[in-house]
């Protein structure tokens, strides 16, 4: 355990550290601890391109080596600064393929005083596909991972996973190998996508998108499209749309357009190469859709680490948990909450889905991390920290519904210039239920004080008088908690469900 006078940090976390030598880029991430929801400490990377020349050569280039054994002893540093109690090594494509790869090896493990993995295809395809399992709720489709020296795919379907296959399609090798010519790459991509024979299982179902160069394409859309929600993690095309997305990528007709800035120098090379790649295999496949993962092989190896019945924990809901015993007045309070209202719900008309039901208990949990904030402010601090986090397991329009759930919680049940980007992600359904939960939560909190032991005593239940239809039963002992402000609130609720309420003090 790491002890800390910093009360931003949860309580018994000791830092773990990741460093992953890949064949474009050399990283390390340190986290706040190895978990089912981990926070990132710090995360820097260097390209370094040990993979650059290597199917020209079979040999890592020796100035890359010399930089990534200098980004290495600079990781060591930082890992040790804060105070990672374990630092797991991870090496891919170029290390694994290369003829100096072991003496390379030999000198990283020196540096960093710990073994380096060198991950065969598959157990990078398994990784990979692990880290998307971490970062989604309910996987079914095809990952692949596209890094400098190789592209992993892998059929995953639920917590299930095939076996996973590597190809010699990364986006620096891919550009290399066809001397930097579209039409030659797209040709190499097509006869090592074709024998591919996993793809002809995905058909229809979910393709999900993992590495840098990707994810810069989803960026990039973002960028051009102004998409309201700059979050990786989750975004989400339909087939046709990526595919001319893709065309237009590798055509780089408008590079010259300020959204393409948004891509750093070095990455925007190798956009058309990963486009090429990622076309060819969603020409074969022909999934529904195309999600991006923000998480891969080092998600998925910490992942890996756990125990079973950690993995098995709700990883959106544990990290709303975290940020309640980190920010609000009562975590307590905001499990109360999470309980409350998954029974009151139905009285509105609204039958929840699993899915849902996930959501609206985040959001709960997450309804009073903004507390700190001066009271003008609350809504958009609270509606900002949820929709940026980094919370995984979760939609972008289910983020949409915890935001805007707590931002109406704070400033009524209307939409402004605040809401209106997130309001075009959330479905309509989550917009109105976002609505009715925040009316909710607007009730009950003043009888509250945002502590707990109160909310479980209120309930809801059909009306016996013919003037109303739900009344709001509060116990007697509670009576001095009646007034004005309560009643108005109630009223907002009954003007957005189209409810006749009223309070009974019994």
């Amino acid at each position: 355990m790491v002890r800390s006078e910093a009360q931003g940090r949860l309580p018994g976390s000791a830092p773990v550290s990741v460093v992953d030598i890949g064949s474009n880029s050399v990283r390390v991430v340190i986290y706040e601890g190895l978990s089912r929801a981990p926070t990132t400490l710090f995360n820097e990377k260097v390209l370094c391109g040990l993979g650059k020349g290597l199917g020209s050569t079979g040999r890592m280039d020796d100035e890359a080596v010399s930089r990534a054994l200098n980004a290495l002893r600079r990781f060591k540093a930082l890992s040790d600064q804060a105070g990672s109690t374990r630092i797991f090594v991870l090496a891919t494509a170029a290390a694994r393929e290369a003829s100096n790869g072991p003496s390379f090896i030999e000198n990283a493990e020196a540096i960093l005083g710990q073994p380096v993995q060198v991950l065969s295809g598959e157990e990078e395809a398994l990784y990979s596909a692990l880290g998307v399992i971490s970062g989604f709720n309910d996987v079914d489709g095809i990952a692949g991972d596209l890094g400098g020296g190789s592209l992993e795919l892998i059929d995953i379907k639920g917590r299930e996973t095939g076996r996973g296959i590597t190809l010699p399609l990364g986006g620096l090798r891919l550009s290399e190998a066809s001397g930097g010519v579209l039409s030659k790459a797209r040709s190499l991509a097509k006869n090592h996508v074709k024998d591919a024979q996993l793809l002809s299982m995905g058909e229809g179902r979910t393709f999900y998108a993992v590495g840098g160069t990707w994810r810069n394409i989803a960026k990039l859309h973002m960028e051009i499209t102004n998409y309201p929600l700059h979050m990786m993690q989750g975004y989400e095309l339909q087939f046709n749309e990526m595919q001319n997305f893709l065309e237009q990528v590798v055509l780089s007709k408008d590079s010259k357009d300020p959204a393409w800035q948004s891509v750093s120098k070095n990455r925007r090379a190798l956009l058309p190469f990963g486009a090429v790649a990622m076309q060819e295999v969603l020409s074969v496949m022909k999934p529904s859709r195309v999600i991006f993962s923000a998480q891969g092989v080092r998600e998925g190896y910490l992942y890996a680490q756990l125990p079973r019945d950690e993995q098995d924990m709700d990883p959106l809901l544990l990290a709303a948990d975290q940020l309640a015993i980190l920010r609000a007045r009562s975590p307590r309070h905001a499990r109360e909450l999470a309980d409350w209202t998954g029974h009151m719900v139905s009285f509105f008309g609204v039958e929840e889905t699993p899915e849902e039901a996930r959501y609206r208990r985040a959001a709960c949990l997450l309804a009073d991390i903004s507390w700190r904030a001066h009271p003008d402010y609350r809504g958009l601090q609270a509606l900002n920290l949820i929709a940026h986090s980094s919370l995984v397991g979760i939609t972008h329009p289910g983020r949409a519904y915890l935001a805007l759930a707590n931002y109406y919680r704070f400033e009524g049940l209307h939409d402004d210039g605040a809401t209106g980007p997130l309001s075009q992600i959330a479905t309509p359904r989550l917009l109105a239920m976002a609505k009715l939960l925040g009316g909710l939560l607007r009730v009950v909190y003043l009888f509250s004080a945002s502590m707990p032991g109160v909310v479980n005593h209120l309930y809801i239940r059909r009306a016996s008088s013919p003037d109303l239809d739900l009344e709001f039963v509060v116990p007697h002992e509670y009576i001095n908690f009646a007034g004005e402000r309560l009643d108005g609130r109630l009223q907002q609720l009954s003007k957005l469900t189209g409810k006749r309420l009223a309070f009974v003090f019994e």
